[in-house]
Formats: C-alpha cells, structure tokens, sequence
C-alpha cells in the first residue's frame, strides 16, 4: 500500500517484502500493547496482597508505589546494560571479519569458558555479594570491550574468556539481586510477575533499539563505534547500581560472612542432586536456551540460503524478531492469566503456561525442518520467516516464564550458586549446537532444536502435574 511505498521511500533500498514484514511487526506490538494496557491493572487487589497489606499496616497506593519505584530502579539498569549488550552482539560478527581473525574458535572459546566458571561463579555472587557481583560485571565489560580494539588474535581471546565469566554475571547476579530485594522489601510474591514480564519486553525494545544505534554509531566511528558506546553505556550502569542496597545469598545476620564459599559451593550442587524439582528447572533452562541459541546461530544462513526477491536485509528481519520478544513479553501476563483462571489453578499457571510456550517452540522449528528437507526453497521462505517470528515470540513468552518458576523453586540462599550450576549443562549444549551447525544440513539441526523444545515441553509437564513444594525464601 501506501504506507509501505512511502516507508519504502525512506528507509534504505531494502525488499518491498522486508519493509511490509517491518510494518507488520510495528502495527502488531502497538496492538498488543493497547489490548494488554486494558487487559491487565494495577489497581486490583488480590487475596496475598491483602494479607501484605494488613501485617505491613500500609494502604495499597502506598505499597504499589515503593513497588514501583524499586522496579524502575531495577528496570533502568536492566535496560541501560541489555542496551550495551545487544549493542555488541549485532557488531562482533563483523569487527571479527574485519580483523580477519579465526571467528569460530572466538566464539568457541566464549561459550567454554562460560562452562568452566560458571560452577564457581555463582557461590561468589551469592558470598560476595550481588551489587558486587553486578559491579565487577560491569567492570569486566568495560575492559573487554577496550580489548576489542585491537586485532592481535591473543588480545581478543582474553577479551572472550573474561566474556564467559561476564556472561554467567549478566545472568545470575542481576536478577538473584532483584528477587531477594524483592522479598526483602515485602512486596507481594506474585508482582514479581511484573517485574519479570517488563524485563522481557525491555529486552525485546533495547535490541530493536541496539540495532539502529550500533549502525549509527558504526557509520560514525566504523566496526569498534558500537563498542565505544557500550563503554559509556556500561559506565551509566555502573553509577546507578551504586545505589543499590547489597544483599547476600544467605541474609539472617552475619550468615554470609560465617559461610565459606567452599560450603556455599557444596551446598549448591548438594541442592540440585537432592531437588529434583531443581535439577529439572535447570534442565528444562538448557534445553530451551540450548535450542534458542542454536536458532539465533541458524537463522542469517539459512534466509540468506533460501535467496528471496531483494537478498535479505540482515537488520530489518532482525528488529522484526526482536519485536516478536516483546510481543512474548507483553502477552506473558494476560497468558499466564488465561491459564490460572480458565485452564488450571493459579499456582500452576506458570508450569502449564511455560508447557504452552516450549510446545508451540517446538512446532515452529519443525516448520523450517520439514520445508528445507522436502520443498522447494522458493515455496517455502515465507513460511520458515513465520516460523522464525514465531519462535522468537515464544522466547518473550518464556523467559519471564523462567525466570518465575526459578524464584517459585530455588531458595534465595542459593539462587546466584544453582543459576550458575544450571549454566554448565547450557554451555554444553550450545557448544554442541555450534557443532552441529557445521557438520548437519540445516533440516536436521531445526529438527533437533525441535525436539529440544519438546523434551523441555516433557519435563515441564513433569511440574505442572506433580505437587508444587513452595521453596524456602531464606
């Protein structure tokens, strides 16, 4: 139409197909916002809250605004260091192709030393400290993206080592220190849900964001601008962590301070062998972001593949699935609603609707699985770009999911330990994953990354029908 000839006009010499799939995305994530603006309200009460209510002695406009406040205090870093994140990762590929360096064996080396520290990070966090923990990450990408200014081949594995270790950070000390603030502060346990779901559609935006600012910044300062401006992002993240307060993985005075990190260590690998609630959490964490790692490895290949009218254009397909996260995001509530109030009782809503989501992964990576092994690629590119929205809208879904049924299950004591502990069978299988990518067709690695999502969609099952143990938040 109009609209999209006029875009057409304006963006650059992209496909006509690509600038109508942009359009699409944007017309579907501002519906979806409208809708879930009056779907969901902060003004209801529930039956916890009250009980919240009546032992603190405050009104709800009260609590709900000191609940704001510290989820914007939570929100603004999240964003600030997701932005510096996704900023990176759009421009590594290239900054590497650039330096004409080994590429893989950079990856490679990221992802295995992920693996190797991450049994050990997690009792630090949880020992040290978790505004620590979020400062020392900070520190550490600061530093790794100054190395990414050089092309000397040892400089940048040293910059992806300490990639690894930053990585473990960024996904166990920022949100074990949110859950305990949380708790800490009284708030009701079922506005973590709030938290969570923002967190998944701030992550969806700033990688739509990242995308432009990175090539802005790219055109500007050529392959290292990105990483300039992740530096000063990094630095914003680091001054307003400051004004957190510190908590512990262990938090009855004193505690942290008596436990030495050898015990933390062993009782975090004690917990996950005796839990076998645990032990499945984390598995069903590898296997889904095992699968969705793989997927992010496969898609540039695979569409580039499948030659479509124009080429592909790399950042427009890119901010469309990104738009897709925060449409997953921005549905987790309304979702998880549906299933409390029509499907099964609220306390099983996170499992049956976290079932809901690795179920229809699972049917969306056997799309591009059964259309490259058996039709003809120009038949099938518009179905397997579908697919791969769709898988991407299952991400949003599922990770606020996650990151509930983690906090519902793995005691605060020790969530920076098991979140690490949970990393180790992560890494293998996205090591395996990148392996795969070079020695299978790609219908074969879809149709595994299929049936990851699938075993996941098993053992989640495995929780929703047994009975839930409320965990021990101390």
């Amino acid at each position: 139409g109009k609209a999209s000839e006029l875009l057409a006009g304006i963006l650059p010499d992209w496909p006509q197909w690509a600038v109508s799939l942009l359009l699409a995305m944007s017309a579907a994530l501002a519906a979806t916002l409208a809708v879930n603006h009056f779907y969901t309200s902060d003004e209801k009460e529930s039956a916890e809250e009250q009980k919240f209510l009546n032992k603190s002695h405050k009104t709800h406009e009260s609590l709900l605004a000191e609940f704001n406040s510290f989820r914007w205090s939570y929100l603004s870093v999240y964003l600030v260091i997701m932005l510096a994140d996704w900023m990176q990762g759009t421009h590594m590929y290239t900054l590497y192709l650039s330096y004409n360096v080994n590429i893989s064996a950079l990856f490679l080396t990221g992802f295995l030393s992920g693996a190797l520290f991450a049994p050990f990070l997690g009792s630090l966090v949880d020992k040290f400290g978790r505004k620590r923990s979020c400062i020392i990450y900070c520190v550490l990408e600061i530093i790794i993206n100054w190395l990414e200014h050089y092309s000397h081949f040892g400089t940048l594995l040293l910059g992806r080592v300490l990639g690894g270790i930053s990585t473990n950070l960024l996904f166990s000390a920022f949100e074990s220190w949110m859950t305990t603030e949380h708790r800490r502060k009284g708030f009701p346990e079922e506005w973590l849900a709030r938290t969570y779901s923002d967190c998944s559609i701030a992550n969806g935006s700033t990688a739509v964001l990242a995308g432009v600012v990175a090539q802005v910044l790219e055109d500007l300062l050529g392959h290292i601008g990105p990483f300039q401006g992740a530096i000063a992002l990094t630095f914003l993240a680091m001054i307003l962590v400051l004004r957190w307060d510190e908590n512990y993985g262990e938090e009855s005075e004193g505690s942290h301070a008596e436990s030495s990190l050898y015990r933390q260590f062993i009782d975090g690998w004690k917990l996950v062998a005796s839990d076998s609630k645990i032990f499945r959490i984390g598995l069903i964490q590898a296997l889904s972001e095992g699968g969705t790692y793989t997927f992010v490895f496969m898609w540039v290949p695979t569409l580039l593949g499948m030659d479509p009218p124009g080429g592909v254009p790399t950042g427009a397909v890119f901010s469309s699935l990104m738009m897709a996260i925060t449409i997953g995001g921005v549905c987790f509530q309304p979702v998880e609603q549906f299933f409390g109030t029509r499907i099964t009782s609220k306390d099983k809503a996170p499992e049956i609707s976290a079932v809901f989501a690795y179920i229809m992964a699972s049917m969306s990576m056997a799309v591009p699985a059964l259309c490259l092994c058996c039709a003809p690629a120009g038949v099938c590119f518009e179905k397997v770009l579908a697919s791969f929205l769709l898988i991407e809208f299952c991400v949003g879904l599922s990770s606020p999911i996650a990151g509930m049924l983690r906090s519902k299950y793995v005691p605060d004591a020790y969530q920076g330990a098991i979140m690490n502990i949970f990393r180790l069978p992560l890494n293998a299988v996205v090591v395996s994953g990148t392996y795969a990518t070079d020695i299978f067709e790609p219908f074969q690695v879809f149709g595994v990354v299929s049936g990851l999502f699938f075993t996941a969609a098993v053992i989640q099952m495995s929780l929703a029908i047994g009975k839930t143990k409320e965990v021990k938040k101390d």
